[in-house]
């Protein structure tokens, strides 16, 4: 499984939206200079998400895009298979379709691997990314790694 540059941003932008949610409809203009990214690219993935039904365009003076449900109903996988247009039946024809043992025992793994990074990605929803970014670095990185850090003194 691949995590493209598309679909990086439309995660990226889709936090943002989720950081911001409940407090009105946010411009792809704003996003754009939040996140450093180009407008026009925005406006390309938006009209993906939009059409998946994960955000609602709001017209007219303060208007710009919500999400379409809550963040903790929409998973980042959602929102990758949104922008790459792949429908969840897709995505599951592809792993039924794969059999073991036709090709290498790498491509093996790297099937498995890709499965299993998107069943997490399925189940990790908006609200658990954005939680975990407002944790302080030093404790991420203590979480990861399994040690926890405490002041001495």
């Amino acid at each position: 499984m691949r995590v493209s540059t598309k679909a990086r941003h439309a995660i990226t932008a889709m936090m943002h939206l989720a950081a911001h949610h409940g407090r009105g409809p946010v411009t792809l203009s704003d996003i754009a200079q939040t996140q450093g990214m180009s407008l026009s690219y925005l406006e390309q993935l938006f009209s993906r998400l939009r059409k998946h039904g994960l955000v609602n365009g709001v017209r007219g003076p303060g208007g710009g895009y919500c999400l379409a449900a809550s963040p903790d109903e929409i998973s980042i996988a959602q929102v990758m298979d949104a922008v790459e247009d792949r429908t969840p039946a897709e995505r599951e024809r592809f792993f039924a379709a794969y059999r073991p043992g036709s090709r290498s025992e790498a491509h093996d793994m790297w099937h498995d691997f890709s499965k299993r990074l998107y069943d997490f990605l399925a189940h990790m929803s908006l609200s658990d990314f954005v939680r975990a970014q407002q944790v302080p670095a030093s404790a991420r990185r203590a979480t990861r790694t399994g040690v926890e850090l405490r002041a001495v003194g």
